[in-house]
């Protein structure tokens, strides 16, 4: 039998793949459509720009929706993408081992100083939260998992950044810099340098003026892989910053220790 040309394809000098699967890649575009996207989006909204007819994608909207792929936003002005994905890559490999050791030592550490924490990573030219912990019968700073924001806007972003290898640090540089303003470079890599001093950074939060972010870096026999950070508010029941601070070390420690890393966390090595 013969094979229709809309499922394949052949192979040039381009690489591009033998087989198609057209209604995959139009899931797969709605999905990396509406990631990309700041705000939720109408189906209109989604058809003019993957320039698809809106009852061509009404199906494929719903199956994505019915699979907990993507969901109508709050507000009801249009469909966002779910957290499925990113849970899904969280549930294998390193990932799940960093989960793993880090809940029990975030839910010690939320004890122990009444603040909320939070594990991050990198992903590309951003920082990707994957693990949050409240504090226990206090109002706190809670960050829903799979947020994300600019490496350069965030402590823990500066922390990621501060503690790589030279190399990689270099190519961050590379690809970093250019997206932000002079002033705004100099200033992320003033606390990147204060951060490798010290081994951990205490910085004004850029997300609100009552929040004091203290990030410290997580390391496995590998180098970096995460950032743990508080973002610390001030109460009536808060130890101070600097308690805070020498826990969050303690526990860092404890989670690097955990995942393999064999050296200490005091001031900046470039041999991490």
């Amino acid at each position: 039998m013969g094979r229709r040309r809309s499922e394949t394809t052949e192979d040039d000098d381009t690489g591009d793949l033998r087989y198609r699967a057209p209604a995959l890649e139009k899931g797969l575009d709605i999905i990396e459509l509406l990631a990309a996207s700041p705000r939720p989006m109408a189906p209109k909204q989604i058809s003019e720009q993957l320039d698809k007819s809106v009852s061509e994608l009404f199906r494929m909207l719903q199956v994505l929706e019915n699979r907990g792929y993507v969901e109508i936003a709050e507000n009801q002005s249009g469909y966002e993408v779910t957290n499925k994905l990113f849970a899904l890559g969280m549930a294998r490999g390193i990932s799940k081992n960093l989960l793993d050791h880090a809940v029990p030592v975030m839910r010690s550490l939320t004890e122990n100083v009444l603040q909320a924490c939070h594990l991050v990573v990198s992903a590309d030219d951003q920082t990707v939260v994957i693990g949050q912990m409240d504090a226990p019968a206090i109002p706190s700073f809670h960050i829903r998992v799979g947020f994300r924001q600019g490496i350069v806007e965030t402590a823990s972003g500066t922390v990621l950044y501060a503690f790589q290898r030279p190399k990689i640090r270099d190519a961050w540089r590379a690809a970093l810099q250019p997206t932000v303003s002079e002033q705004d470079w100099e200033a992320f890599e003033d606390l990147a340098d204060r951060a490798r001093a010290k081994g951990y950074l205490v910085a004004k939060s850029q997300y609100a003026e009552s929040i004091t972010d203290i990030s410290c870096p997580v390391f496995t026999d590998r180098g970096l892989i995460a950032a743990i950070t508080i973002p610390y508010i001030k109460s009536r029941l808060s130890v101070s910053i600097d308690v805070c601070a020498d826990s969050l070390r303690e526990a860092a420690s404890s989670l690097s220790s955990a995942l393999g890393a064999v050296e200490p966390l005091v001031g900046a090595k470039d041999s991490w």
